[in-house]
């Protein structure tokens, strides 16, 4: 059912780890041509092309691009009242969670006069995509929306594809989160077509272009976030999840399996994996996984998953090398049930979000911990971080000198700038004192 990477007694290098780690079989480069077509067609033709694609892809023609408010607040009012119990504290948790990524206003004075304010701005604008497919998902409205209003952005915009189940409208529970969140602006467009609509605007459904498009999707969508890059501002290319547990001979085989299906259920390209140096911990959760895959209610998607390529149970000789590992595959969850976490936390450098123990695993992360389940996969761990109120702001410097300040140092500004060749950009210092005597 899932196959098996013996390191045991091998020195492996960054690049040897690199090559080695399981992946999945997609690749957004190869949807390139489709998705640029895609887009431009929208850029064309605007809504028609968005409804003509709506046909295409999710088999409905949404009556409404965009959702009518009345529909947003019936929504609301429909909810389940323990989903709406649940959606409330969901949001109150990640809002505390996420206060802590605003970063204050510091003033810095560099010298008597001379002074610089690093204030973080947020843009003015955003566009969140919410998923349809194989699930609903209101947590991600909660994720993408609370980050940006605790940001500070003023102007929020949300897609998700139209559903043929409920007349081509966005899922009435996505509504609702949407409008419990105060988001009124909602269109029913998915795929490539709705990011290129966010990013570049829909002139006949007034829709405005957005600065930043956040949030996850299929082959497509990470396809086009990557192709309007440069005209705005995105998180991450995220792709199908992943879930990686480094687990020593303490962890529980099934608690670990447990944390495996569960990843696996998303979609058929999911990946999960378990780094042990315990091969009796391997043997126990191979042995276990037959029974808990026929148990789960999607058992089809999950055994196609865990059979895939993406998906293995590694070997390893310690927990020094399941670190190194881990790192190369840079998980979107990275799940750490052994004996003493705390003292392997200090290794595991390259992770989406790090969920320690076993009363934490990343369902609880998915929903209700308060952190962000927006998070980068396919190893952009490596260089990249989930989604947060940071996502939504851009440094910048505010700079201030008086004159008393800008004489101190003029004349190394003149210095340089003639070292340079550049030799008006000290005469642009020196002019500001010539007609003064100076």
């Amino acid at each position: 059912m899932i196959q098996t990477l013996d390191l045991r007694g091998r020195e492996l290098s960054t690049a040897d780890l690199l090559a080695l780690v399981p992946r999945s079989a997609s690749d957004v480069g190869s949807a390139v041509e489709a998705v640029d077509a895609l887009i431009a067609d929208v850029r064309a033709r605007g809504a028609a092309a968005l409804i003509d694609q709506a046909e295409r892809f999710d088999r409905v023609r949404p009556p409404h691009v965009r959702v009518p408010l009345d529909a947003l607040r019936e929504a609301e009012a429909a909810l389940d009242p323990a989903v709406r119990e649940a959606l409330v504290e969901a949001i109150d948790r990640v809002r505390r969670g996420t206060a802590a990524q605003v970063p204050p206003t510091v003033t810095t004075e560099i010298a008597p006069g001379a002074r610089i304010v690093q204030r973080w701005q947020p843009v003015d604008r955003v566009g969140l995509y919410v998923p349809g497919g194989k699930a609903v998902y209101p947590s991600s409205v909660v994720m993408n929306v609370v980050a940006a209003q605790v940001a500070g952005v003023p102007s929020i915009a949300l897609a998700s594809p139209p559903q043929a189940a409920f007349g081509g409208s966005v899922h009435p529970t996505i509504l609702g989160a949407a409008h419990l969140l105060g988001v009124d602006e909602v269109y029913a467009m998915g795929g490539a077509g709705a990011i290129g609509a966010l990013a570049y605007g829909v002139p006949d459904l007034g829709l405005e272009p957005v600065q930043v498009i956040t949030g996850p999707g299929n082959l497509f969508v990470a396809t086009a976030k990557r192709a309007v890059t440069g005209v705005v501002g995105i998180d991450s290319e995220a792709g199908p999840t992943e879930i990686l547990v480094i687990a020593d001979e303490s962890a529980s085989p099934a608690l670990v399996v447990a944390d495996l299906v569960s990843q696996a259920e998303h979609d058929e390209l999911a990946g999960a994996v378990l780094v042990t140096d315990s091969p009796a911990l391997a043997a126990a959760v191979e042995a276990a996984l037959p029974a808990a895959v026929a148990a789960t209610r999607h058992r089809e998607r999950v055994e196609i998953a865990l059979a895939g390529p993406q998906s293995a149970l590694v070997l390893v000789d310690d927990l020094e090398q399941a670190a190194r590992f881990s790192n190369a595959y840079a998980p979107e969850h990275l799940e750490v049930q052994v004996r003493d976490p705390h003292a392997l936390l200090p290794r595991l450098t390259s992770a989406g979000a790090i969920f320690v123990g076993d009363h934490t695993p990343v369902s609880l992360g998915d929903y209700i911990a308060g952190s962000n389940h927006v998070l980068p996969t396919g190893g952009q761990a490596r260089f990249a971080s989930g989604l947060g109120a940071y996502s939504f702001l851009r440094p910048q410097q505010v700079v201030e000198y008086d004159r008393a300040a800008l004489r101190e140092v003029a004349e190394r500004v003149g210095v340089l700038s003639d070292a340079e060749q550049l030799p008006a950009h000290g005469e642009a210092v020196r002019a500001r004192f010539r007609d003064a005597g100076d």
